[in-house]
């Protein structure tokens, strides 16, 4: 038996988030097991910016539940993540857990092309927001095998099967779930790296035609450009110096790399502190009072 790891990002309980991750389990073919997590419940604290889980054990210093989310996300078989649209972005305990993200990488070897999907669910139609990118981005950084991600929308408890949308778009996530995504949307523009759907346009600099436009794909970072073929948009992305996650060989290098700026930040610490010591007594520090 496989298992699903349900990831839910919503404090509300037998909410549309917990709901859809139960909907595409019960569409698995398959025989699974579910095992769900609450972010929101979780004590996953703030990322010390310390990089001691890149040597010796590769384990955080903290005491929270990181460790925990951690051993499950190894474990499973397939992980599929639920957020709702908090102010037009993801509710912000998945951005706590992925701000903890450097610890993914001692676990690259388990967690590099497990299957994952994700839903972004909004209360009204057209704010998501930016939710669906936090999805990708999520599933890209744990350095899963991103398979799709839906957006949905319903915003009473329930509501988020009661129309033909919901459920349709759980069959999918199921489907990909087990048997990779279906071809996606030739009418969408996507980078043709790494799948996303989200760009910035960038100026000009350098492209003559009118009908080209200058992009950066927001999840994967790729620069590349946009065009008109007559028929189409064609979005055409180049690799950057630096990848993340386009190939588990990118992947490696980056953790490499990150680990690296340990010797680095020793070679040119005078230097730093040559810039940072002027700043030191600048400003006044506003906390709440003491008890």
């Amino acid at each position: 038996m496989k298992t699903l790891l349900g990831l839910v990002a919503s404090p509300r309980k037998f909410g549309n988030c917990e709901i859809f991750v139960k909907e595409v389990y019960r569409r698995l073919e398959g025989s699974w097991h579910l095992r769900l997590i609450r972010l929101p419940e979780l004590d996953i604290r703030p990322c010390l910016a310390c990089y001691q889980c890149l040597f010796g054990s590769m384990k955080c210093v903290q005491k929270d539940d990181l460790a925990c989310v951690l051993k499950e996300m190894v474990q499973a078989d397939g992980i599929l993540v639920a957020v709702p649209t908090y102010f037009l972005g993801a509710n912000a305990s998945l951005k706590r857990l992925l701000d903890r993200g450097l610890s993914f990488y001692a676990h690259l070897e388990n967690l590099w092309g497990k299957p994952a999907v994700g839903v972004a669910i909004a209360g009204v139609k057209g704010l998501e927001g930016y939710t669906k990118l936090m999805v990708d981005s999520f599933l890209k950084l744990i350095l899963a095998d991103h398979r799709g991600s839906e957006v949905v929308y319903g915003a009473l408890p329930g509501e988020v099967l009661l129309n033909d949308d919901g459920p349709a778009a759980a069959r999918r996530l199921a489907k990909a779930l087990e048997h990779r995504a279906a071809s996606p949307d030739p009418h969408v523009p996507r980078c043709p790296l790494c799948g996303g759907d989200t760009f910035r346009f960038l100026a000009h600099q350098g492209i003559n035609p009118s009908n080209v436009r200058r992009l950066r794909c927001m999840t994967c970072s790729s620069e590349g450009t946009l065009q008109w073929n007559g028929t189409s948009f064609v979005v055409d992305t180049v690799r950057g110096e630096h990848p993340l996650f386009l190939t588990r060989e990118d992947a490696v290098a980056h953790r490499q790399w990150l680990q690296s700026m340990k010797d680095l930040f020793l070679e040119r610490r005078e230097e730093l502190k040559g810039v940072t010591r002027a700043y030191k007594d600048v400003g006044t520090w506003v906390r709440p009072p003491q008890d």
